[in-house]
């Protein structure tokens, strides 16, 4: 059946016999990078940058960027937010993941409080469009103004946003600043902010980091994006500065612990039907797709809390928000513990080798990223029970191995517990185009800390260079 886009997302979904199985046989596979080559060198060597010397990230296209202003912009924001504002004031910047009604996570973006009333939000749609629904309520006075990432844009849109946004990373981020800079960069807390001067360019500058590297966000208007960039890789070329493509960039996540894929928790609940009502057919929620081995009837169980993330800690009741009451009640129950899962290198050359053969093959792994889905959710056994669920999977260079992002019940979230993860989707794979016929098949794992530590590793008497016969 045809739809019309001009529908809204409650129509669309109430045509749905089975949500998750819409979901899951969506045509559309993971997140693209546009605007950057898949490699500029080889994403081995660019994933070594971030670890060793430094690599550039080009984020200016990917991501959607919301600008919010007015004089009610802080109160809305902070009324969308289970993490308090207190204390948050211009040139800081923070995580921001709203939830439901009901307690369930929708996203997950970085606020920007560039200036008085002036705010922006950068990240996937799903937030952008929660904080876009509640300023449309007129219950604030406050502007939105949506800025597309490339890939959704009008071809002839696609060459400008309203902002360049790099992020420089590694052991060797400062001095390459430093260079650009032609002094000594700032001394900045974490997600502090200030203006600082490239090649003429007035630059705003957010204090970062990744898997324990120092680094900066760097973002200002699109007409210098050609000047800062160039500042920035002439200025690296004395300290091994690598630039990061499409492939490289969507597996730095494997290493600092971030989960990038939380499905918002829109598609059932009366605390979101209002919101569903006023999204458009074709919203995020209703084109995006899920997949992995965990498969369940019901959508609810992919709904996710603040707690199988990691942001448990950032839950603060000292002001009133959306999902308040039910985050109130949820808080000392039980909880998914984030991990880390360091899989088996064995398995995984067992299943890789099923690709030299003819017959029953594994679902194929990719490098580095092996996601085929915007919402990847494979289940993680123990003793052939599900114990959790898995998120996010690749290959890093620096750990020498695949890793998958996990959450996990707390009887198994110890480091060192031997869990497996299921791979593959059941019954030969859904219809995505990103899905070749294939069979399940478990791969061992050892739950591991996050941000990545290594746990175990194998060892063996001889290495790879030795095995010439």
């Amino acid at each position: 059946m045809e739809i019309n886009v001009t529908a809204s997302l409650e129509h669309k979904l109430k045509a749905q016999t089975n949500i998750v199985e819409f979901l899951r046989n969506q045509q559309v596979g993971p997140n693209v990078y546009p605007g950057v080559p898949a490699e500029y060198t080889n994403w081995r060597d660019e994933q070594r940058a971030w670890a060793e010397t430094a690599i550039l990230f080009n984020q200016s296209f990917h991501m959607v960027d919301l600008l919010v202003t007015g004089p009610g912009a802080f109160d809305m924001l902070a009324y969308l937010a289970p993490n308090s504002f207190k204390g948050f004031v211009p040139d800081r910047a923070k995580q921001f993941a709203p939830v439901t009604p009901e307690g369930y996570v929708i996203g997950d973006v970085i606020l920007f409080y560039l200036a008085e009333n002036t705010f922006e939000l950068v990240g996937r749609a799903p937030t952008i469009e929660w904080v876009e629904y509640w300023a449309s309520t007129g219950q604030w006075d406050v502007h939105v103004e949506r800025d597309e990432r490339t890939a959704a844009r009008p071809l002839d849109q696609q060459g400008y946003r309203r902002n360049y946004r790099f992020q420089l990373q590694g052991p060797n981020a400062m001095a390459v600043l430093e260079r650009a800079m032609g002094q000594t960069p700032p001394d900045l807390r974490f997600f502090h902010m200030t203006t600082v001067g490239i090649a003429g360019a007035q630059v705003r500058a957010l204090r970062h980091g990744m898997a324990g590297q120092p680094g900066y966000e760097l973002f200002g208007p699109w007409q210098d994006y050609d000047t800062v960039r160039n500042a920035l890789i002439a200025a690296g070329q004395d300290f091994g500065l690598k630039l990061s493509g499409g492939r490289t960039y969507s597996s730095n996540t494997l290493e600092s612990g971030w989960i990038p894929s939380p499905l918002p928790a829109v598609y059932t609940g009366e605390g979101t039907r209002a919101f569903r009502e006023w999204l458009p057919a074709n919203a995020y929620a209703g084109m995006c797709s899920v997949g992995g081995s965990f498969v369940s009837d019901n959508i609810e169980d992919y709904y996710l809390t603040p707690w199988d993330l990691g942001y448990g800690i950032m839950v603060k009741f000292d002001h009133d928000f959306v999902g308040r009451e039910a985050l109130e009640a949820m808080k000392d129950r039980p909880h998914r513990r984030k991990v880390t899962l360091a899989l088996d290198n064995e398995d995984i050359v067992r299943v890789m080798s099923s690709m030299l053969q003819t017959g029953d093959k594994a679902k194929f792994l990719e490098f580095p990223s092996a996601v085929y889905a915007m919402h990847p959710y494979d289940a993680v056994l123990k003793d052939g029970k599900p114990v959790g669920l898995s998120t996010w999977i690749g290959y890093t260079v620096n750990a020498g191995r695949f890793l998958a992002l996990a959450m996990v019940d707390e009887s198994v979230a110890e480091p060192g517990t031997e869990v497996s993860l299921l791979w593959g989707e059941p019954d030969g794979g859904t219809s995505k185009p990103t899905v070749e016929r294939h069979v399940q098949t478990e791969i061992k794992a050892i739950v591991s800390p996050v941000p990545y530590s290594e746990v175990a590793r194998d060892s063996y008497a001889d290495g790879w260079r030795t095995k010439h016969s």
